[in-house]
């Protein structure tokens, strides 16, 4: 028995199994209905056992694919849900809308949390759109390289507000592991799981 968990495993079982037949009483020894309820037990239990050994090889085997999965996406870009870009030159961010909206407006934040640019789309269809933003302001200047955050809002014909999802373009810069979870570091300054990616663009951008 586990003295830790307080639980019977399959050899622990086997030997109580044998230990009880053979100190049975000759005179009363155990009927066939609960000699074969018995193996019946033995025979579940070892399933069971059977079961989570492969179920932990299977989970192993996953966890290989998605480490070798995320190494290859080293310096790849790839779009994800999420707000933050890093500006170089220039950068791409997309918005999904799920119906069409009376406004579409898009906000561009600087490194110190204030607008440093709108953009107004008017009407827009539902379904999903991009920007290609080129580095610059409001006024047309030319913004230094670093974080931003951009957002999209959006409002039906009621003037009532429309959730919109925004992503965003980043290279993978590295591989960081969580709690079983295995994470992709961006140039953005996040990191999104696997199972976060919307596209993997080969030739970068």
């Amino acid at each position: 028995m586990n003295s830790l968990t307080g639980t019977v495993g399959k050899d622990d079982f086997l030997r109580l199994f044998t230990a009880q037949l053979r100190y049975q009483n000759p005179l009363n020894p155990m009927d066939g209905t609960e000699f074969t309820a018995q193996l019946a037990q033995f025979s579940s239990l070892e399933q069971l056992v059977n079961m989570g050994n492969t179920l932990d090889s299977i989970l192993s085997y996953q966890d290989s694919l998605n480490n070798a999965f995320a190494t290859n996406l080293m310096g790849k870009m790839i779009k994800a849900e999420g707000d933050r870009v890093h500006l170089k030159d220039s950068a791409e961010v997309f918005y999904q809308v799920p119906e069409d909206v009376a406004e579409l407006t898009l906000n561009v934040y600087g490194p110190a949390g204030d607008v440093v640019k709108t953009v107004e789309f008017g009407r827009q269809p539902a379904g999903t759109g991009r920007y290609d933003w080129d580095g610059t302001d409001g006024d047309g200047e030319v913004l230094p390289e670093g974080f931003y955050t951009v957002r999209f809002f959006a409002m039906d014909d009621n003037g009532d507000p429309v959730d919109v999802s925004t992503e965003t373009l980043s290279r993978v810069t590295g591989i960081s592991f969580e709690d079983g979870v295995t994470y992709l570091e961006l140039d953005s300054g996040t990191r999104v799981s696997l199972g976060e990616i919307r596209e993997i663009w080969e030739g970068g951008v």
